[in-house]
């Protein structure tokens, strides 16, 4: 993409609003734009990233054998009537009535809906086990929005609701989609630590939340630094109450079992929160079906968020500097920055860019008449992990620069050399640990 021919509105001065780093160059990169408090239009460079964390989440939930659908965003207030959720949200859920005088809320998560569409349409025990998803907006009316899409209204979130038979089945359910979480949180480069968690207006007997590891995040944890390698051993269902049962911000040191001398404290964002409920929704709603003894059963349940429009703003958190994003390769907008510096390199700066694109490697090329300085900084606030730089002076040795966007580590190749390069850096599939591997 030549950025001439891309919708790009980057600001010049970050904005006054902006209190955290990810809020900051979000707005001022042009990923995002406010529309209305806590409620933002997703910009192309925004939604590129958007769109990247749901491939790596769809991939792995489909990988265990979930399948995808979409709920609506407005759904009626009955099934939250008759869940006994109703009230449990409070002013956080909007309420609407349509022109019949149907009241309607705007979802703030759909336990009620995939148990309404699974009692519906299932009544034999052979469509079980079933696990379902979706990846779409919520709303929750925040009295105070806060840090850009950290804390806003209006969100993207990827929920999954899983059915079973039995209460060991569900929990063995509960246990792979666990393990899909870490495994799509290390694909997009993310020190993810799991906690134990209360389960709040959601509601069940146990659940794990997702942390990651920054400066600014809202929460402290406490927890065995046997987690910060991000690759966790495999655990089974047993494992829940003692090796994963971290302490959280409510961290008492007299009931600690982790040894001091391996305990870690840290600030954490949460980008992913599971919970195990067994009947609480299918009891209450009377989602049923007979056993293969023909025993009515209540279907026990586990349901399973990941903030996707979250995420993008917490990974700008883990990674950034003074100068802007420092995007992991698995979801950056793009792959490649190309800058010339002087405009009689116009002709070779484009003869790289067709090269590169075929490829298959996205790049962005700043084709435009800026000055030097106006191109680094730009392409520094972008947070591409490689830019290819062209000067006259690597021109005469026939030479291309190379920066890399987290290291600043720059290395020159010969243009087969940089292609070549370019193609085992841009091409490596991150290869995942046997230890959470499904």
């Amino acid at each position: 993409m030549k950025t001439s021919q891309y919708f790009l509105p980057v600001l010049k001065d970050a904005p006054s609003e902006a209190s955290t780093a990810s809020h900051r160059w979000m707005l001022q990169s042009g990923m995002i734009q406010s529309t209305v408090s806590g409620i933002y239009t997703w910009l192309p460079l925004g939604l590129r990233v958007l769109k990247k964390i749901k491939t790596i989440i769809r991939q792995e939930q489909n990988a265990i054998g979930a399948i995808e659908m979409l709920a609506p965003t407005l759904q009626p207030a009955t099934l939250w009537q008759e869940s006994g959720r109703y009230d449990d949200y409070g002013l956080e859920m909007l309420r609407v009535n349509d022109r019949h005088k149907r009241l309607l809320v705007y979802g703030p998560t759909a336990e009620e809906v995939f148990v309404d569409v699974v009692r519906r349409c299932i009544q034999s025990y052979k469509a079980f086990p079933l696990n379902l998803y979706n990846i779409q907006w919520k709303f929750r009316d925040e009295v105070r929005p806060r840090f850009g899409v950290m804390r806003g209204r209006e969100f993207l979130m990827k929920d999954g609701y899983s059915f079973d038979l039995t209460p060991q089945a569900s929990k063995e359910t509960y246990c792979k989609v666990f393990r899909s979480y870490m495994r799509a949180f290390y694909r997009m480069g993310l020190s993810v630590i799991p906690l134990r968690a209360n389960t709040g207006p959601i509601g069940g007997d146990f659940s794990h939340e997702f942390h990651v590891v920054a400066k600014t995040g809202e929460s402290a944890l406490y927890y065995d630094s046997v987690l910060e390698n991000r690759t966790p051993p495999r655990f089974e269902i047993s494992d829940f109450e003692e090796v994963y049962a971290m302490v959280d911000e409510k961290h008492l040191p007299e009931q600690c079992r982790v040894p001091a001398e391996q305990l870690k404290i840290a600030r954490g964002i949460e980008v992913g929160h599971i919970f195990h409920f067994g009947d609480k929704y299918s009891s209450s709603m009377n989602a049923q079906v007979s056993s293969k003894n023909g025993e009515v059963v209540n279907l026990q349940m586990g349901s399973y968020g990941i903030g996707v429009s979250r995420l993008v703003g917490a990974i700008i958190e883990a990674f950034h500097d003074e100068a802007g994003p420092q995007w992991p390769l698995s979801i950056s907008p793009f792959s490649l920055g190309i800058i010339h510096i002087q405009e009689n390199l116009e002709s070779k700066a484009e003869d790289l860019y067709c090269k590169v694109k075929d490829l298959g490697i996205e790049t962005l090329w700043e084709d435009r008449p800026l000055s030097p300085g106006e191109k680094f900084a730009l392409m520094d606030m972008l947070g591409l992990p490689f830019q290819a730089i062209l000067s006259e002076k690597n021109q005469k040795n026939s030479q291309i620069e190379v920066k890399v966007r987290k290291t600043g580590e720059r290395y020159c190749f010969s243009l087969d050399k940089f292609l070549e390069w370019l193609h085992l850096n841009c091409s490596e599939q991150i290869s995942l640990p046997e230890t959470i591997k499904t």
